[in-house]
């Protein structure tokens, strides 16, 4: 039996794989998994502070796979969960697995990502559904470099 394709699905595959490759990149990695799990743990991170509708209209912009990763794991019962900055920074780096000290660098990367990856204005609308102390964490304050 001869196996087909699913066009879709390929492409959703390429353009992971090309997401994970370039925020690699920006990382200053060349570790697709470190990338993954950032991106990972930006993307709950972040969609755990928005409201049902916020997040739902953030996911529509996500390629199919990375959707998926979006909602995976999500409760929308139990959202927006409001954490302040330091919590937030715990989260994600208990998330990525990562050090606390990467994520004033790796996070702003994401950030920077996902604006050249979706638009300016989605990432923003985003953002400004945040705590400010939080957004300062995912605001850009330079290039990140990782091992």
């Amino acid at each position: 039996m001869p196996h087909t394709r699913v066009q879709s699905i390929d492409h959703t595959v390429q353009t992971t794989n090309r997401w994970l490759a370039d925020l690699a990149e920006a990382i200053g990695t060349e570790d697709r998994e470190l990338a993954q799990r950032v991106l990972k743990a930006w993307l709950h991170a972040v969609r755990d502070g928005l409201t049902v509708d916020s997040a739902a209209h953030f996911a529509a912009q996500l390629p199919d796979l990375l959707r998926g990763v979006y909602y995976n794991g999500w409760d929308p019962s139990s959202v927006p969960i409001r954490r302040g900055r330091e919590e937030f920074i715990e989260y994600f780096a208990r998330s990525a697995r990562i050090a606390l000290s990467n994520v004033p660098e790796l996070a702003p990367t994401v950030t920077e990502f996902l604006r050249g990856e979706l638009s300016e204005p989605s990432v923003a609308h985003v953002l400004d559904r945040l705590p400010r102390d939080v957004r300062t964490v995912l605001h850009s304050t330079g290039t990140a470099r990782t091992g």
